[in-house]
């Protein structure tokens, strides 16, 4: 079965006995295909909140700067930004001539130096961004405030969303199909009153968890003589 929320949810219903659901009926299935259904997503849920920093959930951010505008938004879907990460992109164009890292100040360094820049209207007094500072609202802003188009790239981790439709795809990678599937069959045992089944899978599920963590997580640090 492929690798979407319709294939997990008929591994579940394959273990449970059930009949399989097809992409034609998939969004109208209600009674226990609905609890399936919120037991994936459950089980996904429950993973992504046992570590902070999965991989899968890492990506990239550019933007283009505007003139004389200081402060920006990250993405909807942002739970972490990486602020050691941010750096301007070479352009030529723009006489950047190589590509840098933006140094990380606080707020209210941000708000004691250079806050009048958000008030300036005269964009040529700004310049190539050399600092960014975390908002109390989880956006940034850039000092000085741009005087062109320059582009910023910056890193982060999404928080990810629920599955909904029958072909929409976890951020959890494929290898770890099992570990979804055995959290998901913790949930429906549980709707079911099954507490021994329930109590098995979870162990199952929380091994599982613990296994992703050694594969993606764990390091080992090896220091050498040069």
């Amino acid at each position: 079965m492929a690798y979407n929320f319709l294939g997990l949810v008929n591994d579940g219903a394959l273990r449970l006995n059930e009949t399989q659901l097809t992409s034609s009926n998939f969004d109208t299935a209600k009674g226990f295909y609905a609890t399936l259904k919120e037991a994936v997503n459950s089980s996904i849920r429950h993973i992504n909140q046992a570590h902070f920093f999965w991989p899968y959930n890492h990506n990239k951010e550019e933007i283009t700067l505007t003139a004389g505008v200081s402060r920006y938004a990250v993405p909807d879907n942002t739970k972490y930004v990486d602020f050691s990460s941010f750096r301007v992109k070479r352009n030529t164009n723009l006489n950047v001539g190589e590509g840098r890292r933006l140094v990380q100040m606080t707020y209210i360094e941000y708000l004691d130096k250079y806050i009048d820049q958000e008030y300036e209207t005269n964009t040529a007094v700004g310049g190539v961004p050399r600092n960014v500072a975390r908002t109390p609202d989880e956006n940034f802003a850039i000092v000085p405030m741009p005087d062109k188009a320059y582009e910023i790239e910056y890193e982060f981790y999404m928080e990810p969303v629920d599955l909904e439709s029958y072909d929409d795809v976890p951020t959890v990678p494929e290898r770890f199909r099992h570990v979804v599937v055995d959290g998901m069959m913790y949930y429906a045992y549980m709707f079911r009153d099954n507490i021994e089944l329930a109590g098995m899978a979870q162990n199952k599920f929380e091994n599982g968890i613990k296994n992703m963590r050694t594969l993606l997580i764990n390091e080992n640090a090896y220091f050498r003589s040069f």
